[in-house]
């Protein structure tokens, strides 16, 4: 086979490797984390404020997860960086609704970035729960970066094993 000709072949089979492993990577991001990718909006609450530099990402991923015992789901969602008071907390129904806003800190100007991946701004997640939730009952804390949000089922429901036929 001429040398050139086996060059390409390689070369198109390292490509063809390399697309299918990016387009796997996107998939898994999407099928599994689509509602972790959150926008973090760059207006500012009052005129005052300084948006947060234009070369910020607008998007950034707040990973959460739930989970169900007997008498309670917990919830978890990774926010770091911020202060307990940067965010609200709801619970409406069947859903919980987290806003803050998650600022930079320092002067930005004569700064030139390397690597940016850290997003900035107004943001807000909604999540889902099961029905049959006392959205009275909410214990939140936060900690480490991570709000841990408890709520109680209105009826115990333990696992059960299912049969197999």
């Amino acid at each position: 086979m001429d040398p050139i000709k086996n060059l390409r072949s390689q070369l198109g089979q390292g490509i063809v490797r390399a697309w299918d492993s990016l387009t796997d990577g996107w998939r898994e991001l999407l099928s599994r984390s689509s509602g972790a990718l959150t926008l973090f909006r760059a207006q500012a609450k009052n005129e005052e404020e300084q948006e947060p530099h234009q070369d910020f990402p607008r998007w950034g991923l707040l990973s959460a997860e739930t989970w169900e015992t007997a008498h309670f789901v917990i919830v978890r969602v990774e926010i770091p960086g911020m202060k307990k008071e940067d965010f609200d907390i709801s619970v409406q129904g069947n859903t919980i609704r987290i806003r803050g806003e998650k600022r930079s800190t320092g002067e930005h100007q004569g700064r030139t970035y390397q690597l940016m991946e850290r997003a900035y701004g107004y943001f807000e997640r909604t999540i889902s729960l099961p029905q049959g939730i006392d959205e009275n009952s909410a214990e939140v804390s936060y900690q480490d970066g991570v709000i841990t949000i408890i709520l109680r089922k209105t009826e115990a429901s333990p696992p059960r094993p299912l049969a197999v036929p």
